[in-house]
C-alpha cells in the first residue's frame, strides 16, 4: 500500500483554506488572532493600572468614596426613621432633618481639618486625649450623664445628647498617632510600643466600660491592637492581649442577662424569636427580602415598627431590604475603597505621623464597618455598633467626616500630589489669563 504524504493545508477545501489561511493547519490557530482576542483585557487592565498609579488618584477616591457614602446614608435615614420619627414626634422628617444639621456640621469641619497643617494637628494630640478622657469621666458624673439602652455613656448638652466614647476615637487615634512618631526611632523596644499608649487606651476603655458599653469598648481595643501592629509589637503582646480581653469580655457579658442571652442566641436567633431575638431575626428577614435590586428605596416593610433601631444600628438590614443585594455590596465597596486609598498614602509617606494615623483612621472605620455588618448579618452578638457614615447620629458622624477630612487632606499634600495640583492651578489661571486678553484688546480698539 502507497504511503500518503504529510498533510500542508492542501487537502483543505478553498473555504476552508480561507477561514484558517492558506498553508496553515486546521487544527492550529493563528497567534496574531490568539493576541488580539486578548489584546482589549490586557490593555483594559493597564488603563487601570495607569489611572490608579497617577498621583492624585488617592485623593479623589476619598472623596469620592466619602461622599457617595454619606449620600447614600442620608437617603436611607430618611427612609428607616420615617415611621419611627412620625410615631415619635408627627413629623416623618423630624429624624432626617437633624441628621442634614449634624451633616452641615461635619462637613465643614472636615474641610477645615483638611487643611490642618501637620504641625498645628499634632499640637491638639494631647489636649485632645485630656479632653476625651474629661468627657468620659463625666458622664458618670450624676446630672451630666444620661442612660440610653442601659449605656450609661451619653452627655445631655442643651436639647442634644452625644456620646463622648465616639469622640474618643478620633482623639485617642491622633494622640497614638502623635507618641508613635515622637518615639518613632526607639519602636524596636517593644517597651516604648506600649508606654504610654497602652495605659492611656485602657484608661479610655475602663470609662466606656464603667458606662456599660462593651460594644465600643471593643472597638477601643481593635484600635489599639491595630496600632499595635503598624508600630511592629512582638506576638506575644497580640497573644496576651487577646486572651486577656477575649476572658474579660465573656466574663463582663456573663453578669448581665440580656449580653448573656445575645450571646447564646446570636448563631441562631428564631430560637429565642420573641426575646432577644427579635431584632437579629427582623434584620435577616429584612436582607432576605430585598434580593438582587431590593424592595425600592422607602418601601422596606421591616421599619414599620418590626425592626428596633433601623435608622441606627440595623441600617444596613434597612439598605439591604431597600436596595439589595447589590446596594450592600456597593457601600462594602465604598469602604474597602477608603480603606485602599488610606493605606495607599500611609505605604507612600515619608512621615510618620501620616502613616500612624492613616493606619489607625482606617482601623477604626473598617473595623467598625465588619463588626455592624457581621451584626446584622447575625455573625457577631448583638452589641450595638453603628455603621459608620450610614447610620443615624452626629456623635458617629461628626468624627467620623473629621477623620475622613484629615486622610484627604493628606492625600492631597503627598509630595506628587501636590504639584499636579500645583500645575492644575496654573494651567487654571494662564487660561483665564489667555481667554481675557483678547477682550482687553478688543476693548483697547473700540
Amino acid at each position: 500500500m502507497r504511503s500518503l504524504p504529510p498533510y500542508d493545508g492542501s487537502w483543505a477545501s478553498s473555504t476552508e483554506r480561507d477561514r484558517f489561511g492558506r498553508g496553515a493547519t486546521l487544527t492550529t490557530a493563528s497567534p496574531d488572532r490568539a493576541n488580539e482576542r486578548h489584546r482589549p483585557l490586557t490593555s483594559w487592565f493597564a488603563s487601570l493600572q495607569a489611572a490608579l498609579h497617577r498621583p492624585l488618584t488617592c485623593y479623589y477616591l476619598l472623596l469620592a468614596a466619602s461622599g457617595l457614602l454619606l449620600t447614600i446614608g442620608l437617603i436611607m435615614v430618611l427612609s428607616a426613621s420615617s415611621v419611627w420619627s412620625y410615631q415619635q414626634t408627627g413629623d416623618a422628617y423630624q429624624i432626617a432633618k437633624r441628621q442634614l444639621m449634624w451633616v452641615a456640621l461635619g462637613v465643614p469641619s472636615a474641610f477645615v481639618a483638611s487643611r490642618l497643617p501637620e504641625r498645628a494637628l499634632r499640637r491638639l494630640a494631647w489636649p485632645g486625649y485630656f479632653v476625651a478622657i474629661g468627657l468620659l469621666a463625666a458622664t458618670q458624673v450624676p446630672g451630666l450623664g444620661t442612660t440610653i439602652h442601659g449605656n450609661t455613656n451619653w452627655l445631655g448638652v442643651g436639647p442634644f445628647v452625644i456620646q463622648p466614647s465616639e469622640i474618643a476615637k478620633l482623639a485617642l487615634i491622633l494622640w497614638a498617632a502623635h507618641i508613635y512618631a515622637r518615639k518613632e526611632s526607639l519602636l524596636k523596644d517593644w517597651k516604648h510600643c506600649i508606654v504610654p499608649v497602652l495605659p492611656g487606651v485602657a484608661l479610655a476603655t475602663l470609662l466606656v466600660l464603667w458606662g456599660g458599653d462593651l460594644g465600643t469598648a471593643l472597638v477601643l481595643f481593635a484600635i489599639l491592637l491595630g496600632m499595635l501592629w503598624v508600630v511592629g509589637a512582638p506576638m506575644r503582646l497580640f497573644i496576651l492581649g487577646i486572651s486577656a480581653v477575649s476572658v474579660m469580655a465573656l466574663w463582663l457579658a456573663s453578669t448581665n442577662t440580656e449580653r448573656r442571652e445575645r450571646l447564646l442566641t446570636f448563631t441562631d436567633p428564631f430560637q429565642d424569636f420573641h426575646n432577644t431575638g427579635w431584632q437579629p431575626a427582623h434584620g435577616l428577614y429584612a436582607l432576605a427580602s430585598g434580593g438582587w435590586f431590593g424592595q425600592g428605596i422607602g418601601a422596606s416593610q421591616q421599619k414599620w415598627g418590626y425592626l428596633p433601631e433601623a435608622q441606627t444600628d440595623y441600617i444596613f438590614a434597612v439598605l439591604g431590604e431597600e436596595l439589595g443585594l447589590l446596594g450592600t455590596l456597593l457601600v462594602l465597596v465604598l469602604f474597602l475603597t477608603i480603606a485602599y486609598a488610606a493605606i495607599r498614602v500611609a505605604v507612600a509617606t515619608e512621615k510618620p505621623f501620616v502613616r500612624y494615623m492613616s493606619f489607625g483612621i482606617v482601623i477604626w472605620l473598617l473595623g467598625q464597618m465588619i463588626i455592624n455588618v457581621g451584626m446584622v448579618l447575625a455573625l457577631l452578638p448583638v452589641i450595638g455598633i453603628p455603621l459608620p457614615l450610614v447610620s443615624y447620629g452626629g456623635s458617629s458622624l461628626v468624627p467620623s467626616l473629621v477623620a475622613l477630612g484629615l486622610l484627604i487632606g493628606f492625600a492631597r499634600r503627598e509630595p506628587e500630589a501636590a504639584s499636579a495640583l500645583a500645575a492644575r492651578r496654573r494651567n487654571r489661571s494662564a487660561g483665564l489669563s489667555a481667554s481675557s486678553s483678547p477682550r482687553t484688546k478688543a476693548g483697547w480698539r473700540s
